[in-house]
């Protein structure tokens, strides 16, 4: 068999290992790796994404809308027990205008149990004290002005130096201190005594 006689051209000087011959142009192959990369990272966000997406989604963390919201359960919060505590002193201080309201509360308080020797009464330097309220001094008298409170049917409580003995403050806590609770009688009270008695 004859050989080629052709002359030699630029086409016969390409490399082999490029794995092209005539004129195709191989890719660059560093270009195509970024790109491989770049497709791998978006992909994996992708299914990231989902991922946390349907998570979510069973978790009921995300709702469209199909399903009702479930109904807020109260929490319960810790309440003081009332108790009634009879060795505690009472302090009633007419917060109003109207007369005879620090001596109604007393009676009524004495009703509940207290000594009569033990329960004071006097008038408070305001006449528009909006709500009856007992003030005690300790976080340990809370339980007593509660009692007390519902004893009287119903007052608000606070804690206060409100016209509680000024022992020192080093004295320890113990029995022999004077234990004392204070009600002011509110505006809310006067109205109730002047609401007439319904008749049958």
């Amino acid at each position: 068999m004859a050989r080629s006689t052709f002359p030699r051209d630029r086409f016969d000087d390409l490399s082999v290992e490029s794995g092209r011959v005539g004129a195709h142009r191989a890719e660059n192959p560093r270009l195509r790796g970024w790109i491989v990369f770049l497709w791998a990272a978006i992909a994996t966000l992708v299914l990231i994404i989902v991922g946390i997406f349907g998570s979510l989604v069973v978790s009921g963390r995300i709702s469209f809308g199909t399903e009702p919201a479930p109904a807020p359960t109260a929490s319960a919060e810790p309440t003081t027990p009332a108790a009634i505590d009879t060795s505690y002193s009472v302090v009633v201080l007419n917060g109003t205008g109207q007369e005879g309201l620090a001596a109604a509360v007393r009676d009524q308080i004495i009703g509940a149990g207290w000594a009569a020797d033990t329960v004071e009464t006097g008038d408070s330097d305001t006449t528009d004290f909006a709500t009856t309220t007992i003030y005690y001094l300790r976080e340990s008298d809370q339980a007593a002005a509660a009692g007390l409170a519902a004893a009287l049917g119903g007052a608000q409580t606070a804690q206060s130096t409100f016209l509680q003995p000024t022992d020192d403050p080093s004295t320890p806590d113990d029995e022999s201190d004077v234990k004392r609770l204070v009600v002011v009688v509110g505006l809310d009270r006067s109205a109730a005594q002047a609401s007439p008695s319904p008749t049958s």
